[in-house]
C-alpha cells in the first residue's frame, strides 16, 4: 500500500530462523567452546589440584551450568525474542538483567577482539624463516636475553635479576613495546593496529545478513579448531616429557578442596565458559523453531564444553611438560594461564620443536578461529537484541548493516587505548572489573530469582514440555529454585571476600584512580539490574504495590502451541500483538 505521497513504504524483514538444525548446534558450540578451554580451563586444573578439581568443576557444572544453560536456552525459543525483550514477555520489572548482560557482551567484545589481533600478528610473523621469537639475535632483544631453545640448563642470572625468555622479551618489547604504568599510555602499535582492522572486517562480514551469514561462517569456524586441537594433541602427546607435564596437570591434591579460592575460580570458569547470564544463549536460542528439541541440545552441548576442556588441558601440558623437560626446569616453572600461555609459554615450546613455522601456524590458526566465533556471536547478541527493540526501524533493508558498521567504529576508536604502549594496562583493567566473574554470578542469581520464583518454574518446566514433547528432569526445577541462586550468591559473596587488587605480572601496582575506574566498570552491569526495576516502579501508573504487580506478570500467560503458533504467524504481524497479548 502506498503512503500519501505516492511513494511505497519499506518492507519489513522477517526475523528469520537458522537455516537447520546443525547451524545452531555449531554456532552455540563454536561460541561456548572459546579461548577459556584452551588457555585458562588447564591452568586452573594444575594450580587448583589437578584432577581434584574436578569435584568443584563438576559440582558448578550440575547446578549452575547445565541448568542456566537450558534455562536461557529455552526462554530464547519461547519468546522469539532476543536478551532484553524476552524480559518484557516474561517479568518486564527484570529487564534490567537484559542490558547488564548486554553491557558486560560489550565489554568483552571489546577486549576478545585484541587477542584476536595479537593471534593473527603472532601468526603473521609464524610464516618467517626463523619465528622471532625463537631467538636473542633482534634489536629488541637486551643482555638479559636467553634462547632456551639452544641449552638445557636452568635459568641463569645476568646483572642479578632473572633472565627472560626470548619469547617473553619478544612479547613485552617486539608486540607490546610495553611502558611502566598506565600513566605511560605512549603512542599506537601500528603493526597491532593493522591487524585490528583486518580483525573488524572478518567479523563484521560474518555477521552483517545475520544468522544468515553467521550460520554458514560457523560450518568452518567452528570445526576446523577440532582438527587443529586434535593435531597438537598427538603432536605434544609424541613429545618427551609429555609424560610429566600430563600427570603434573590431573595428579590430584585433595587438601586443595578446602580452600574456598579453589571452589570460586571453578564457579567463575563455569559461569564464562558455558556464556550464562549475559544472554547469548538466549539470542541464539531465538532463532530455533518452536518445537526445537532444545533439552538434548543442551545436554550436548554442554558435554561438548566441558570435554573439550578437559582435551584441550591433555594439548596444553603435554607440550609444556616438553619444554620444561628441554630447559631442565620444574613444570611449574614454564604453566601459564592467558595470554601468557598463548603469546609467551606455548610459542616458546614451539620453537623448540622441529618444523616449528608449521606447529606455530597451527596453533595460532587454532587461536583465532576459536576467538572468531565467540567475537562474532556476541556481536550478533547485541545486533539481535537491538533489532527486536525497534524493529519498524531496524528491520528495514540496509538499516542492519549500517547499524553494524556504526557499532563495529564504535568499539574500533573505543579500543585504541588498548594498543597503544600502556594498552596492555587498560586491557587487563577491562579484563578483570569490566568483565569480573562476580558481575555474571549476581546477574545469574537475579536470573534465576525472576524465572523460578516470579515467572514461575512449573510454567518453565511446562514450556520445556510443550516445545520438545520432553518433560525435564525434576532436578532442573529444584536448581532453578534454590540450588543455582543460592550457589551463585554464595559464590559472588566468597568472590568479594576474596578480592585481590589487580597487579601486572605481579610487580607492577595500579594508582588508585585506576582501581576506582575498575571499580565503576565492575558495577555498571550489576546495578542496571536494581536501577531499572526502581525506574519502571518510579514511572509507573497505580499504587506502588499495583506497579509491582503488573511488572511482574508475564504478558504471554501461556506457551502457544506449535499449531496456533503457525496460526498466529500467518495472520501477519499485526495480529500477533494483540492475539498472543494477556
Amino acid at each position: 500500500m502506498a503512503n500519501s505521497s505516492g511513494e511505497k513504504p519499506a518492507e519489513v524483514e522477517e526475523r528469520g530462523h537458522w537455516g537447520s538444525k546443525l547451524e545452531f548446534l555449531l554456532v552455540v558450540a563454536g561460541n561456548v567452546v572459546g579461548l577459556g578451554n584452551v588457555w585458562r580451563f588447564p591452568y586452573l586444573c594444575y594450580k587448583n589440584g589437578g584432577g581434584a578439581f574436578l569435584v568443584p568443576y563438576l559440582v558448578f557444572v550440575v547446578t549452575c551450568g547445565v541448568p542456566l544453560f537450558l534455562l536461557e536456552t529455552t526462554i530464547g525459543q519461547y519468546t522469539q525474542e532476543g536478551a532484553i525483550t524476552c524480559w518484557r514477555k516474561l517479568c518486564p520489572l527484570a529487564e534490567g538483567i537484559g542490558y547488564g548482560g548486554h553491557l558486560i557482551v560489550l565489554y568483552a567484545s571489546m577486549t576478545y577482539i585484541i587477542i584476536l589481533s595479537w593471534a593473527l600478528l603472532y601468526l603473521v610473523f609464524s610464516f618467517s624463516s626463523q619465528l622471532p621469537w625463537a631467538s636473542c639475535n633482534n634489536y629488541w632483544n637486551t643482555d638479559d636475553c636467553v634462547d632456551f631453545s639452544a641449552q638445557n640448563d636452568t635459568l641463569p642470572l645476568t646483572n642479578g635479576t632473572k633472565s627472560m625468555s626470548a619469547a617473553t622479551q619478544f612479547w613485552e618489547r617486539r608486540v607490546l613495546a610495553i611502558s611502566r604504568g598506565i600513566e605511560e599510555i605512549g603512542s599506537i602499535r601500528w603493526e597491532v593496529l593493522s591487524c585490528l582492522i583486518v580483525m573488524w572486517i572478518i567479523c563484521y562480514f560474518c555477521v552483517w545478513k545475520g544468522v544468515k551469514s553467521t550460520g554458514k561462517v560457523v560450518y568452518f569456524t567452528a570445526t576446523f579448531p577440532y582438527v587443529m586441537l586434535l593435531t597438537l594433541l598427538i603432536r605434544g602427546l609424541s613429545l618427551p616429557g609429555a609424560r610429566e607435564g600430563v600427570a603434573f596437570y590431573l595428579l590430584p591434591d585433595l587438601s586443595r578442596l578446602t580452600d574456598p579460592q579453589v571452589w570460586i575460580e571453578a564457579g567463575t570458569q563455569i559461569f564464562f565458559s558455558y556464556s550464562v547470564g549475559v544472554g547469548v544463549l538466549t539470542v541464539l536460542g531465538s532463532y530455533n523453531k518452536h518445537n526445537n528439541n532444545c533439552y538434548r541440545d543442551c545436554l550436548y552441548l554442554c558435554l561438548l564444553n566441558s570435554g573439550t576442556s578437559f582435551v584441550a588441558g591433555f594439548a596444553v601440558f603435554s607440550v609444556l611438560g616438553f619444554m620444561a623437560h628441554k630447559q631442565g626446569v620444574p613444570i611449574a616453572e614454564v604453566a601459564e594461564s592467558g595470554p601468557g600461555l598463548a603469546f609467551i609459554a606455548y610459542p616458546q615450546a614451539i620453537a623448540m620443536m622441529p618444523l616449528p613455522q608449521l606447529w606455530s601456524v597451527c596453533f595460532f590458526v587454532m587461536l583465532i578461529l576459536l576467538g572468531l566465533d565467540t567475537q562474532f556471536v556476541a556481536m550478533e547478541v547485541v545486533m539481535t537484541s537491538i533489532m527486536d527493540m525497534f524493529p519498524s526501524v531496524m528491520r528495514r533493508a540496509g538499516r542492519r548493516e549500517k547499524f553494524l558498521l556504526f557499532f563495529c567504529l564504535t568499539c574500533f576508536f573505543s579500543q585504541l587505548v588498548m594498543i597503544t604502549e600502556g594498552g596492555m594496562y587498560v586491557f587487563q583493567m577491562f579484563d578483570y572489573y569490566a568483565c569480573n566473574g562476580a558481575c555474571l554470578l549476581l546477574l545469574c542469581t537475579f536470573e534465576t530469582l525472576a524465572l523460578g520464583w516470579i515467572f514461575g518454574a512449573d510454567r518453565l518446566y511446562g514450556i520445556i514440555k510443550d516445545m520438545t514433547g520432553v518433560r525435564a528432569s525434576g532436578f532442573f526445577k529444584f536448581c532453578w529454585l534454590y540450588l543455582t541462586p543460592l550457589v551463585s550468591l554464595g559464590s559472588f559473596i566468597c568472590s568479594l571476600v576474596k578480592y585481590q587488587p589487580l597487579t601486572y605480572n605481579r610487580r607492577y601496582v595500579y594508582p588508585a584512580w585506576a582501581y576506582a575506574l575498575g571499580w565503576v566498570m565492575a558495577l555498571s552491569s550489576i546495578l542496571l539490574v536494581p536501577g531499572w526495576a526502581l525506574y519502571k516502579l518510579l514511572t509507573g501508573t497505580g499504587t506502588l504495590s499495583q506497579r509491582f504487580h503488573h511488572l511482574c506478570q508475564p504478558v504471554l500467560d501461556s506457551p502457544p502451541t506449535q499449531t496456533r503458533q503457525t496460526e498466529l504467524q500467518n495472520m501477519g504481524a499485526e495480529a500477533l500483538q494483540p492475539l498472543t497479548a494477556k
